[in-house]
């Protein structure tokens, strides 16, 4: 097999981006659906709101670590069969999460840590299958549709798990999102024989390759500056995911089924936002230019919502919170592409999984930095404004590092 793997034709594409988009809908349904129904399981497990910040956290630990390790065995399984298995973890994850009783509520650590190493190979898997079947001058595009999977499964939590948890409860809702995982690993066999082409059985593993290709991403500037914007702005997307039903149900005094509408349109923003982001990096702006008016729109959302009172109508809060997803969740994909783009030959999925280390630690750091805020604070004003300054500062950083460059390849 050439390098380049299989020839890129529209079925192949095809193929690859719906098996990567349901895998990715899937376990970002899992990862956000504690989120999604904190208030029922806070008040049945005897533990306060803010927990939910502590578990996202862990969740996104395990991601971490698991995506700097993941290239190793995406090489020797393959992609599919790597994501099949997190499926799997992420499944039982969430299951579990729907059967503790109050009595053993320290397992939320295990569950949430195992439903994050299921979560964190997905991205690098996914990658590796799409550099090698997207053609390149759809590269954003194409990454940012597998993206939107991300705020799509987070909108299909919002909009089924409150309805489902009011009328079977929350442990039976929860339970069908893992029999849910099992449908969705058998549809991905399917899609195995074309897709994983380029694995090699038996292949080693050692931590000198993780340590290899963190310096892959440490070496490369453009890389670098990659992996560090997104740092700042994943932390800001999983807190709007994790604390905006926390926030409007017990700041602004929304029902739980308001506030599931509510993250599900600010999710929908993102999955048009991610489409949306993606097309104009690919025709419009240069993708770095992309990600500063992101970032930029992101922290003026931020502002706005660390002002939200009861008394605003809803008319007025749910156009900010669409607009808040459509950037600060609509990111992803033109990153991943760029990452993808200036990648050595072969190793998107070695770039992406390492890169995608310092998106999780992004990730890990921000929800327990937002429950720590609101809790020392006693609101959530201070949380929504450290997601403005995050967006800015990171925004405001990447313009002035592309003013630099273009003044430096001007002389």
């Amino acid at each position: 097999m050439s390098a380049e793997g299989p020839p890129r034709s529209r079925r192949t594409a095809f193929i690859a981006l719906a098996a990567t988009l349901a895998i990715q809908m899937f376990t970002s349904l899992a990862a956000t659906a504690p989120a999604v129904l904190a208030p029922e399981l806070a008040r049945d497990l005897g533990v306060a709101p803010q927990w939910i910040g502590v578990f996202v956290g862990l969740v996104y630990l395990g991601a971490m670590l698991a995506s700097v390790a993941s290239a190793g065995f995406i090489d020797r399984f393959g992609a599919i069969r790597v994501s099949q298995v997190c499926v799997l973890m992420c499944a039982i994850g969430i299951a579990l999460v729907g059967s503790l009783p109050a009595s053993l509520t320290g397992l939320l650590v295990a569950a949430a840590v195992l439903i994050g190493l299921g979560y964190g190979p997905i991205t690098p898997a996914s990658s590796q299958v799409l550099t090698r079947t997207t053609p390149p001058a759809q590269m954003a595009l194409m990454f940012s549709i597998k993206q939107t999977g991300v705020p799509a499964g987070a909108a299909l939590a919002g909009a089924a798990l409150p309805v489902a948890a009011l009328a079977m409860g929350w442990r039976t809702a929860l339970m069908l999102v893992g029999v849910l995982g099992l449908g969705v690993i058998v549809a991905a066999e399917s899609t195995r024989r074309r897709l994983d082409t380029e694995h090699v059985p038996g292949k080693a593993f050692s931590f000198r390759v993780i340590v290899e290709r963190l310096k892959l991403v440490a070496r490369s500037p453009a890389l670098a500056e990659l992996a560090l914007l997104s740092f700042g702005y994943a932390a800001v997307q999983v807190c709007l995911t994790s604390f905006l039903v926390v926030f409007l149900h017990n700041a602004l005094g929304w029902s739980l089924v308001a506030c599931g509408l509510a993250l599900t349109i600010a999710t929908i923003g993102g999955v048009i936002g991610r489409i949306f982001w993606g097309a104009i990096a690919d025709h419009v702006l240069a993708p770095r230019r992309t990600l500063i008016v992101i970032g930029l729109l992101a922290g003026l959302c931020g502002l706005t919502m660390a002002f939200a009172t009861p008394a605003w109508p809803t008319w007025l809060v749910l156009p900010v919170t669409a607009l808040f997803g459509a950037t600060a969740i609509g990111w992803n994909g033109v990153q991943l592409s760029e990452l993808a783009r200036l990648s050595p030959q072969g190793k998107a999925g070695a770039v992406t999984g390492a890169a995608g280390f310092i998106t999780f630690s992004g990730v890990v750091v921000g929800p327990p930095l937002f429950a720590a805020l609101t809790s020392w604070t006693g609101g959530y004003r201070t949380g929504y404004l450290m997601m403005a300054v995050v967006s800015l500062a990171v925004a405001s950083a990447l313009y002035f590092r592309t003013r630099i460059a273009t003044v430096r390849a001007a002389r």
